[in-house]
């Protein structure tokens, strides 16, 4: 059984890039892609990340090609992700043999001949990093992977979209919208109870006195977008399905399963409406259902591109 001393964030982050890559909605990011091509602005593209996390981000979209001439800027609260994401570059560069040139905080990345990418990995918390760029809208690009369910969508989304210029584009993905789903059931109402005390916690966490989050962030997303002034270009469904194949989960996937587990553990742990034995019965049986193949993991979540100013 895994014990609380083994989980660790940067692993977390690691281990579900791939499973990330999957859920992905292509018919959203096809559309980034195409308006990308016909951008009209002069390269290189501004691009800004916020709750980059391990910079799991960059590496995706240089594999899938979206990124031709641009400065990166990727922003996170936590030191640690930073740390892991500027290493994460290294790697990434040095296995694919790409040329990487680091200067002042600064990576200049050179996959092939004509692509450059600048990025820049800064450890800053959000509102500070709203704070100091109010009134400057110079991004062309803004990308949140897997965050805005983790703020206050009220106060966060009009600063950000603030941030892109005239005719700038918005990629949010991975945003988290109601559906929790373990199976096999062990016991259907006991597991529908466990799911919506879930979701609660999850709309009464303050990170910080300003920040909380919202367990239906995905469907508030699209009129909060349209309220903020942005029009939504794109949307679909980008939900998380983890499932054991004929030899169980990759490695890093059933790592994630039971990151999971601990973080339901975790989040209700000692609430007055689940019985204390019962409740870390249920939690031990699913751990052991991952060490055996047998959980079934689904989670909805939807992504967004959008378009901010008058040419929309």
């Amino acid at each position: 059984m895994f014990q609380t001393s083994e989980f660790s964030v940067t692993r977390y982050l690691a281990s579900k890039k791939g499973l990330d890559d999957r859920a992905l909605n292509r018919h959203v990011f096809n559309t980034l892609s195409r308006c990308l091509a016909a951008w009209p602005g002069s390269p290189p593209l501004r691009v800004l990340e916020v709750g980059c996390g391990i910079g799991t981000m960059v590496e995706r979209l240089l594999d899938w090609g979206l990124l031709q001439n641009a400065v990166y800027t990727a922003i996170d609260l936590e030191p640690e992700n930073i740390a892991a994401a500027r290493e994460r570059l290294r790697l990434y560069a040095a296995g694919r043999g790409c040329r990487l040139t680091e200067e002042a905080g600064i990576f200049v990345l050179q996959p092939r001949p004509g692509q450059s990418l600048s990025v820049v990995f800064e450890a800053i918390d959000l509102y500070d990093f709203l704070e100091r760029e109010q009134g400057r809208r110079v991004w062309d690009l803004l990308i949140a992977h897997a965050f805005l369910d983790l703020v206050d969508l009220s106060a966060t989304l009009p600063p950000l979209l603030a941030l892109l210029r005239e005719g700038g584009l918005c990629y949010f993905t991975l945003n988290f919208d109601g559906a929790t789903i373990f199976l096999p059931y062990l016991d259907a109402e006991f597991d529908r109870q466990i799911e919506e005390l879930y979701h609660q916690s999850m709309d009464l966490r303050h990170f910080q006195p300003w920040l909380c989050s919202h367990s239906q962030t995905g469907r508030r997303l699209f009129h909060m977008l349209a309220a903020a002034g942005a029009q939504v270009l794109a949307a679909g469904s980008s939900d998380w399905v983890v499932h054991p194949g004929p030899d169980g989960y990759p490695p890093e996937e059933a790592y994630f399963l039971h990151f999971i587990i601990h973080t339901v553990a975790d989040a209700l742990k000692g609430h007055p409406r689940l019985p204390p034995e019962r409740f870390q019965d249920w939690v031990e049986t699913r751990h052991r259902q991952i060490e055996q193949g047998q959980l079934l993991y689904i989670a909805r979540q939807l992504d967004y591109l959008g378009k901010v100013g008058s040419e929309q």
